[in-house]
């Protein structure tokens, strides 16, 4: 069969040849593992040429096509933005735990864009919150979303509302602005601003295991509210509590220019 491959036509303007997979990754068209099937499906050409071998180079000046089948197949990848309230995990549940997907029901659906949710999803947690927290979460079948937003080089920021128990001092302000470690390897600096007496605001550049209440207790101060209200340029808003949408268009690719512009 002969697919349409005028979906996508990107022309290769770099200065030395690159891998299919890697370029189509790094334009933010796929992931690379996605680029390989759609190489193996005979649904990518360079210069009109089927691409058939996993290795092959493109040269600067030569243009790529996908099919439009390919693209289609590519624009079905799932991405959900949830308002996760206390007491849901957002990774697989263990024992009686409850996953935030058991939030994605028709009725709890807000806003004007719709979809129908299907339990056949199979949605990766892009940034976790534990049971205890709340606020701004992407439940995503995105590779390249994926990768722009907890890849091992995105530097995409994430910010946090958070209440403590304890006493703030400059002196603990400091160390968790930059100074602490967790699991015998020391944290990237931190945004941390103080919003009212018990209140701070923490802006982080990384993700590990519980970081804020951990770097809460390395300074003797207690957690008792995590409100996630941004993702890079994502915004929580007036998403009600319990209630998700679909990403938009342009939510996703402002998502992958922020996961880029971190990486220049």
């Amino acid at each position: 069969m002969v697919y349409g491959f005028m979906a996508v036509q990107k022309t290769y303007s770099g200065p030395d040849p690159i891998r299919v997979n890697k370029w189509l990754a790094q334009e933010g068209v796929c992931s690379r593992r996605e680029a390989d099937d759609l190489i193996m499906q005979g649904q990518v050409r360079i210069n009109g040429e089927v691409v058939a071998d996993l290795g092959r180079k493109i040269l600067p000046g030569q243009t790529l096509s996908l099919a439009d089948k390919g693209q289609k197949a590519l624009a079905q990848a799932v991405t959900l933005v949830i308002n996760k309230p206390i007491g849901y995990v957002s990774a697989q549940p263990e024992a009686a735990q409850i996953p935030a997907a058991r939030l994605l029901t028709p009725k709890a659906q807000w806003g004007s864009q719709r979809i129908l949710p299907d339990p056949r999803w199979s949605l990766a947690p892009l940034g976790r919150l534990d049971q205890d927290s709340r606020g701004l979460l992407i439940l995503s079948q995105d590779g390249v979303l994926t990768r722009a937003i907890i890849g091992p080089e995105s530097g995409v920021d994430k910010e946090y509302l958070v209440e403590v128990l304890g006493e703030i001092t400059p002196g603990k302000m400091k160390l968790l602005r930059h100074g602490l470690s967790l699991d015998g390897r020391a944290l990237k600096p931190a945004k941390i601003d103080r919003l009212s007496p018990q209140a701070l605001r923490f802006t982080l550049v990384e993700g590990r295991n519980r970081q804020i209440r951990r770097m809460a207790e390395a300074v003797g101060l207690k957690v008792v509210d995590l409100l996630r209200v941004r993702i890079g340029p994502l915004e929580l808003g007036a998403l009600p509590e319990g209630r998700w949408r679909p990403l938009t268009v342009e939510e996703r690719t402002a998502l992958i220019e922020a996961g880029r512009a971190c990486k220049a």
